[in-house]
């Protein structure tokens, strides 16, 4: 684990590293705002890293009127608990995955829609333009709303410790681990997988006992969760993109004065574009290095995946639960899915 740290780590020398501004500019007062930002990622990751940055730079450009605490990988509890807790202002802001978010909001799985974007390309025109747009005003009627532009989760892949998925052929009756969201699990019982919802806190064990032959994640998570160790192959299915948003509790952005409002939101869109790039920059350098801990990569055709899957009823399932104004902003950059 150690010299996979110390890749991802060398990896964002230079990039990800910015003067940290600890001292206030108001000597002998305390800030005036003191908010919370929870996250569930680990310490090194690019999410927390660019968090931090934007919170430095917050803490200068408010002259210490603002003082932001991060709390990185669940220290203030576990996601179902943290989204709990900024709906009811115990926590003022929270990074959360879209995928878990859409037991709340559902809207907010529709770019999580499977096959729906080919590249980045394809998903930062749908997340900054009228796909983002639509699904930050659906937030935005709870008592929650984002602070931010959208960041990057990635594009999830499939990995198995027993056959080679190459086509959608192979995954019929292929045991494979989701996360318990509701737009993963259908995905895979489309294509005929034995899809198994499992948290997130029982995955290596589950892999490592065969409860289930594989699972699905982004190159950073695969790598960071020592996936390696129980997993042969990882086939670039690019299936699903995942995005993060950074989330306030209405009464308490509110109570910010809107001068204040302004720069929090410019310094995390700021660091939103710089975790963008971490990101896309550890998905190209981890394959090798995931190579090297010997796990098999497979390029396959992903135009044979996303026809497999429209031919089953999946894509107009899921426009008749999100509507037809929500479907349309997805098609206006996926191209017609139903």
């Amino acid at each position: 684990m150690r010299d996979l740290r110390l890749s991802r780590r060398a990896l964002l020398v230079g990039a990800a590293t910015v003067p940290a501004f600890g001292i206030l500019t108001r000597p002998g007062q305390a800030a005036e705002f003191t908010y919370k930002l929870a996250t569930g990622q680990d310490p090194t990751h690019p999410v927390n890293i660019r968090a931090q940055e934007a919170i430095d730079r917050i803490r200068e450009a408010t002259g210490g009127r603002l003082e932001i605490k991060l709390f990185p990988a669940n220290q203030l509890g576990s996601d179902t608990d943290l989204l709990a807790q900024v709906r009811n202002g115990s926590v003022e802001f929270f990074n959360l995955a879209t995928s878990i978010l859409s037991t709340f909001v559902p809207a907010a799985s529709l770019p999580n829609t499977g096959f729906a974007f080919k590249d980045y390309d394809a998903v930062w025109q749908a997340m900054d333009g009228g796909l983002g747009e639509y699904v930050r005003a659906e937030i935005g009627k709870t008592p929650i709303t984002t602070i931010s532009k959208v960041w990057d989760n990635g594009f999830r892949q499939i990995t198995s410790s027993t056959r080679e998925i190459r086509k959608p052929e192979d995954l019929k009756g292929f045991k494979i681990r989701v996360p318990p969201a509701p737009m993963l699990t259908s995905l895979f019982k489309a294509l005929d997988a034995g899809a198994a919802p499992i948290n997130f806190n029982e995955l290596y064990s589950s892999l490592q006992t065969k409860v289930v032959e594989g699972e699905e994640n982004p190159l950073p998570i695969i790598a960071t969760t020592r996936l390696y160790e129980v997993q042969k192959t990882c086939s670039m299915t690019g299936h699903v993109w995942d995005g993060y948003w950074i989330l306030g509790n209405k009464r308490a952005w509110q109570r910010l004065p809107e001068d204040l409002r302004g720069i929090v939101s410019r310094e995390f869109d700021r660091s939103a574009t710089d975790q963008r790039a971490d990101v896309a920059k550890l998905s190209v350098s981890l394959r090798q290095t995931l190579t090297e801990k010997g796990i098999g990569f497979i390029d396959v055709d992903r135009t044979l995946f996303r026809d497999a899957l429209s031919k089953t009823s999946y894509y107009k399932d899921w426009k008749a639960k999100f509507g037809e104004a929500g479907w349309s902003h997805l098609e206006s950059v996926s191209g017609k899915l139903v």
